[in-house]
């Protein structure tokens, strides 16, 4: 465990510090930030809703159900696992941005954006490199301004999969009985 936590510090502080620049200093601040992704998210919602049919609207209850389940269940993980961030832990952390009071393992960001890449991935196989690479940077940039180790991205990425591929199993289990789709 000793030498996995060394690989995760290590990497941690390469991103953190050695890839820290002027330019990526102001970005990644933005980035990482939720409430400025959020007119991306009406619009791709609403553009889900009057363009997507019924896959599109199917995908929009889904991706709610997804997040709902993410945030609640991520939390309670957190809890479990008592990780601290490492801008609590470590010193000469490169902080950005505040750091956090709950605990950083498993990334919130990292299972919900992930999460919602799986999915969209699958009503919409024509924006999976698209949605997958916002997630990547989302979850670098959380490393990045200092707010969570890599394997804590990680592990929300596996984790948001795995959720999201769990509630679309259960989706299309359903609806061999009742055809929305």
């Amino acid at each position: 465990m000793d030498f996995l936590n060394g690989i995760d510090v290590s990497l941690f502080y390469f991103i953190n510090k050695s890839l820290a620049n002027p330019a990526c200093d102001t970005v990644m601040p933005f980035i990482t930030e939720v409430k400025h992704w959020y007119i991306f998210y009406i619009f791709f919602i609403l553009w889900l809703l009057i363009k997507g049919g019924a896959r599109g609207r199917v995908l929009v209850v889904l991706l709610l159900i997804f997040v709902f389940a993410a945030d609640q269940s991520s939390n309670y993980i957190k809890e479990i696992l008592g990780r601290l961030r490492p801008c609590k832990t470590l010193p000469n952390v490169n902080l950005l941005v505040g750091c956090a009071g709950s605990f950083s393992l498993p990334s919130n960001h990292a299972v919900n954006n992930f999460g919602v890449a799986f999915l969209i991935s699958a009503f919409f196989s024509k924006f999976r490199g698209v949605a997958y690479s916002v997630a990547l940077l989302i979850g670098l940039s959380r490393v990045f301004v200092g707010v969570h180790y890599p394997f804590d991205i990680l592990v929300g990425a596996f984790y948001g999969v795995i959720l999201a591929y769990i509630i679309l199993y259960l989706f299309r289990l359903i609806n061999r009985k009742v055809k929305f789709v």
